[in-house]
């Protein structure tokens, strides 16, 4: 099936980590190698790796080049997708010279959507935009600052820009494992003709498939952190499972 299962790694600090609802001062840290988290990750056939500089995403800009570039290459043929502190055209240049396939841009798609646009025309196919929602409101810098623009206000302004997928995250589920927020995910699905990828609160494989099944097959795939670190949700199982949905 179509339906991307993603496992997503966290970089605070250069170590493994998941915030509970985007709050700094409440990180679990996982593992002290995220390279070695990867190699355990692309042993299994996913479809793509989500990795998150989130020191980048808080200060604006790269912050941990050098373990994201091992990443990439520790990834091999797995494409990494990576958002955090890529708000200029040379940050994005950077990054997908690194060995990563695709660039979420997160603040920026609020604050200077026209940078995105032009992020499209240089990179074709490898942008993404990635949505932060708190009650539907959009927030940017590391979820630090929330704004008074919805999700699906930000989400239309890219429909004919050439991005290749939106990245939707629910904060108040993000790394509390109390479920994802699929009717708003969904919603923003039908709103936009573009592919709209859950993140935020998988808890169980029952939320992946879920999310693989919701209205219809609207939601074109799924980013899982906590769950898989926690072995709520083995990879190999669900992705048989989703195989054979």
């Amino acid at each position: 099936m179509n339906f991307e299962f993603i496992p997503a790694i966290d970089v605070l600090g250069g170590r493994c980590v998941q915030l509970a609802q985007g709050d700094y001062d409440r990180a679990t840290v996982f593992d002290d190698d995220p390279v070695a988290v990867a190699a355990r990750f692309t042993a299994h056939p996913i479809q793509r790796l989500h990795v998150v500089d989130l020191d980048g995403a808080k200060d604006g800009r790269r912050r941990n080049a050098d373990v994201i570039e091992r990443i990439a290459k520790q990834a091999g043929s797995v494409p990494v997708e990576l958002g955090g502190g890529l708000r200029t055209i040379e940050a994005i240049g950077e990054a997908l010279s690194s060995g990563v396939e695709r660039a979420i841009l997160g603040t920026v798609a609020l604050r200077d959507p026209d940078l995105v646009v032009e992020a499209c025309r240089q990179f074709p196919g490898q942008i993404a935009v990635g949505i932060d929602a708190k009650d539907g409101r959009v927030a940017v810098d590391g979820w630090l600052d929330e704004s008074e623009t919805t999700a699906i206000e930000l989400a239309r302004r890219f429909e004919d820009a050439g991005v290749a997928a939106i990245i939707y995250t629910d904060i108040t589920r993000d790394g509390m494992l109390g479920g994802p927020n699929l009717e708003e995910t969904a919603a923003l699905a039908r709103a936009v003709a573009l592919p709209v990828i859950a993140s935020g609160g998988m808890s169980s494989e029952e939320d992946v498939q879920r999310a693989a099944t919701c209205d219809g097959g609207i939601i074109a795939g799924a980013i899982v952190g906590t769950a898989v670190y926690t072995g709520a949700v083995d990879i190999g199982r669900v992705l048989e499972k989703l195989s054979c949905s």
